[in-house]
């Protein structure tokens, strides 16, 4: 496993929503980053979550990996819990790759992926509900 990818869910309405954000050259993505020297998945996805959206949170469930087929990349999932609450949506200037702004949203898991997410993306989220659909998970 070479890319982290903390997953922060919600329930809204009874639907489960996963945590997503649009960059502004790429399309419609999940939080994901290499996973550094020594360093395990759980401090990997606490460390990107931080950089990439600003949120801190803690590691609650690893959700496995999955070969994305791309650049021998293979991702390690783990479901995080904020420390604290999310709004709806809310912009995040991170310094990666010369800075971006990302727009973060609630994209629904079960619900239509639009042509604005990246191809990459869509696989790791059918992954996910693949996953999440084995997972009971509290509301």
């Amino acid at each position: 496993m070479n890319k982290a990818c903390p997953v922060i869910l919600r329930k809204l309405d009874g639907e489960t929503q996963v945590l997503a954000f649009t960059h502004p050259l790429a399309g419609n993505q999940l939080i994901k980053g290499t996973v550094e020297l020594e360093e395990s998945l759980e401090q990997a996805c606490k460390r990107e979550l931080k950089e990439e959206s600003g949120i801190a949170a803690h590691p609650i469930m690893d959700l496995g990996t999955w070969n994305s087929n791309y650049q021998d990349q293979v991702w390690g999932f783990c479901l995080m819990k904020p420390n604290d609450h999310l709004p709806d949506s809310w912009s995040f200037f991170t310094e990666d790759d010369g800075g971006h702004l990302f727009q973060y949203f609630w994209q629904p898991l079960h619900g239509e992926l639009d042509n604005n997410w990246h191809p990459l993306f869509v696989g790791a989220i059918n992954f996910l509900r693949q996953v999440l659909a084995k997972v009971p998970l509290s509301d």
